[in-house]
């Protein structure tokens, strides 16, 4: 019989790291299109590094940054009482790490496509450059922001070396739908690995049917303008 805990908590987990990575990556890729800075080509390939790089590589220095072991993981233990390897709170930072380019590069695409006048006419009528981001650049990458967070969204779902090398498979706390696949697989139980599976499979592809049609909507309202 299949258990709905493990999904939920997916669910949970890709919906906070979602959230975080639309107030992180918004500036950040807006930083990165409007920037003359030489150095942003280091930033941008340290963004889009987990799209090339191993999850379990990702995931192996993450553990060892958040372990009491460690510098980081024995500061956060002991001053503020926060344990981040095997816990909810050390999925979302991972997932956070590893799902960033999929929300920065969307956004960063958007707004390299954006006619420079759009900015430069409002800086000319004396916007600040947080309302020429909200009120004139947002409302233009509109495509962009639902691509980025569905995907994102869809990433982290189905997210399992960097959570595995995080959050174990613990019941109810880091045992995500991923994870659950592997562990009955494990024991053996293919029919319920099966069915979670299929769900999931069902979702990423209902996901990918939605960033088409967002795309596809968007791209027919601008050649009828």
């Amino acid at each position: 019989m299949i258990q709905w805990l493990p999904l939920w908590l997916s669910l949970q987990l890709a919906f906070v790291t979602t959230l975080v990575l639309l107030l992180i990556g918004i500036p950040v890729s807006y930083w990165l299109a409007y920037s003359r800075r030489r150095w942003t080509v280091i930033a941008e390939a340290c963004i889009s590094l987990p799209m090339v790089l191993p999850p379990s590589v990702l995931g192996f220095y993450l553990l060892l940054a958040f372990s009491p072991a460690g510098g980081l993981g024995h500061f956060l233990q002991r001053h503020l009482d926060l344990r981040l390897v095997f816990s909810f709170q050390g999925l979302v930072i991972a997932s956070i790490l590893y799902s960033l380019p999929f929300m920065v590069n969307p956004l960063l695409a958007g707004f390299k496509n954006l006619p420079p006048h759009l900015r430069e006419a409002s800086r000319t009528l004396g916007k600040s450059d947080f309302t020429t981001l909200r009120r004139i650049l947002l409302p233009n990458i509109r495509a962009s922001l639902v691509t980025g967070a569905i995907l994102s969204f869809a990433h982290t779902i189905g997210e399992f070396g960097v959570v595995m090398m995080i959050g174990g498979s613990i019941p109810g706390h880091t045992k995500v739908a991923s994870v659950a696949i592997y562990d009955e697989v494990q024991s053996g139980n293919y029919p319920l690995a099966n069915r979670y599976a299929a769900i999931l499979l069902a979702f990423s592809f209902l996901i990918l049917l939605v960033v088409y049609s967002v795309n596809h909507h968007f791209s027919k309202s601008k050649n009828i303008l």
